[in-house]
């Protein structure tokens, strides 16, 4: 029969942590369960990155929670495409780099990696700068050194990264708490209204016919479904040693799933969180000109009452940005290694992404200052939003061909669903091409 596939041969995605993570043969749900945990939580990073700072204080500030629905209906979109990820990574045991690699021409190929490329370079330009005022915030150091400190979490990752996946994946959940701590801590002093903010969570005629919400609406979506996730997703998961049979894999898409949609949950709070604090503390007090990351800093202790509210904030969006550039850096490696077959140091692969986005980030900075970085900040999740239908039409591509799944195909409800997910996308990134240069 002939293969579903280009090339039948491939290498292990992410070869050195590829099956190292031992799953019980047998035991109880909370075991198995247990041994999956993890990717679902890297992935989720993506999700509350400081890029999503900015797209959410601005749409808080100004709108109030009027843009809350589109944080939720942005993660249920994520909740069904890193579903599809995972699943892509466990039936096939190809990552999506290497399943668009051993199934499109190497002219398409060229294409995809690219802008792939550019999706992770604006994704870690958003880090960068969210680090560098996290520092200035925290200790006063100016953005342009903190920008160009940023390039010694190359190290941090390297060191982790040696010690083993699980130190990764354990890293990641203590800033991912610290995060949640934080802003669980910001909603109780903020004392939002219950019904307005309920409200907020249904979708309203005013997000589309609006164009300024609707432009933070597309950078909120952009901020939420990350392209690069979907290609680290579909690696990370193929860590897990399960038993590479029918049974196996549906047994790993379950807990995966699992993993992934609770993981998803968590970021779901961050990200309404930050909108929610920006709408209770600034927008009903008449601060709706609040758009920047350093702005909301300094309002915060003024109008709650207290400097730990600054701080707390401040100790969030460090966590942040450091958390994010670990699964950047994995991103990085496996759409490398998956489009070129192409092996690179990681910390070489780490070190050239990071001077990508410190190079632009630190010139924006030196000519226009705070207001530069803050709206390239912004600038940096409509890229992203841009970006996002490229990978996820292969990958809703492939997921649903009977050919390369088998059994695991998508069923007809989970399809649709997927199309019409990829078609929203494509649609609201038209508008907002639009409306940017009309």
């Amino acid at each position: 029969m002939k293969s579903p596939w280009r090339r039948k041969n491939h290498n292990q995605s992410l070869s050195e942590s590829h099956s190292t993570i031992a799953v019980p043969a047998t035991g109880n749900f909370w075991k198995k369960l247990f041994a999956f945990v993890g990717p679902g939580l890297m992935v989720a990073v993506g999700y509350m990155d400081p890029g999503n700072w900015a797209t959410d204080i601005a749409g808080g500030s100004q709108f109030g929670y009027l843009l809350l629905s589109i944080v939720l209906i942005s993660n249920i979109f994520a909740m069904v495409l890193q579903h599809l990820s995972l699943k892509l990574g466990i039936v096939t045991e190809r990552d999506l780099a290497q399943a668009c690699r051993d199934h499109f021409s190497p002219r398409v190929n060229f294409i995809l990696l690219v802008l792939c490329e550019i999706a992770i370079a604006a994704c870690d330009l958003a880090e960068v700068i969210g680090s560098a005022i996290a520092l200035n915030l925290l200790f006063g150091i100016p953005l342009s050194w903190g920008i160009v400190i940023t390039i010694i979490d190359v190290f941090i990752i390297l060191f982790l990264q040696n010690k083993g996946f699980r130190w990764l994946e354990a890293m990641v959940g203590v800033l991912i708490f610290t995060i949640f701590g934080c802003f669980l801590y910001e909603i109780i002093l903020s004392k939002p209204e219950i019904f307005p903010l309920l409200q907020g969570l249904l979708p309203q005629k005013e997000v589309i016919t609006n164009p300024s919400a609707l432009y933070i609406a597309i950078g909120i979506l952009g901020a939420t479904v990350m392209p690069h996730n979907l290609y680290l997703h579909s690696s990370i998961v193929q860590t897990r040693d399960y038993k590479r049979t029918n049974k196996g894999k549906r047994e790993a898409i379950k807990f995966a799933t699992i993993d992934s949609t609770g993981s998803l949950f968590i970021a779901f709070f961050i990200n309404a969180a930050i909108l929610i604090v920006a709408a209770a503390t600034f927008h009903t007090t008449g601060n709706s000109q609040i758009a920047e990351i350093t702005d909301a800093h300094k309002m915060l202790t003024p109008i709650l009452g207290t400097s730990l509210a600054s701080v707390f904030f401040a100790i969030a969006l460090l966590a942040s940005g450091q958390n994010s550039t670990l699964t950047g850096t994995l991103a990085g490696q496996i759409v490398m290694e998956g489009f070129l077959n192409l092996k690179l140091k990681p910390w070489l692969r780490r070190l050239i992404t990071r001077l990508i986005a410190v190079i632009p980030a630190l010139v924006v900075t030196l000519v226009m200052g705070e207001k530069g970085t803050a709206e390239l900040l912004v600038l940096s999740q409509v890229i992203l939003s841009m970006q996002l239908s490229f990978a996820v039409v292969p990958l809703v591509m492939f997921t649903s061909d009977q050919l390369k799944m088998g059994k695991f195909v998508n069923k007809p409800l989970l399809k649709w669903t997927s199309w019409i997910i990829s078609g929203i996308i494509i649609i609201l990134n038209i508008v907002l091409l639009y409306q940017t240069y009309s």
